[in-house]
């Protein structure tokens, strides 16, 4: 990153980018997440500090395992998926991306792994352009 930003300004930006995200460590134990109060894939703050195998459905373990594990091993930096999941009161379908990105150092250590979520059903509906002012 170029510059520097205070902590405050760090915690604003992370609880402002339209992403929600949750970090493990190179143990796959979950460090930290944003949005807390109004995520999608809700987190129960027990979750801090557990093995992240336990905060996915069973169905996709052995998936999201394969993913870290390749990620350990230099295989794979990212994964990409999405899925169609009913959300607010109607319960109508939206599109989330999801996307994992693993964490290295300068030395191409891997130190973790950034989850990331995305609502992109109303990016799908751009047409044309719209451009500042």
């Amino acid at each position: 990153m170029i510059g520097e930003l205070s902590k405050g300004v760090l915690d604003a930006v992370l609880e402002t980018i339209p992403i929600e995200f949750s970090v493990v460590d190179a143990d796959d134990k979950v460090l930290a997440w944003n949005k807390h109060d109004t995520r999608i894939l809700k987190r129960p703050l027990a979750a801090l500090g557990l093995d992240v195998h336990n905060c996915h459905p069973k169905k996709s373990i052995e998936k999201v395992e394969q993913i870290l594990q390749e990620m350990k091993e230099g295989k794979r930096d990212s994964a990409r998926f999405w899925i169609d999941l009913p959300l607010g009161e109607n319960k109508e379908k939206h599109k989330l991306l999801i996307q994992y990105f693993a964490l290295r150092d300068k030395d191409n250590k891997y130190l973790g792994c950034l989850e990331a979520t995305q609502d992109i059903s109303g990016i799908q509906q751009i047409k044309g352009e719209n451009r500042l002012l």
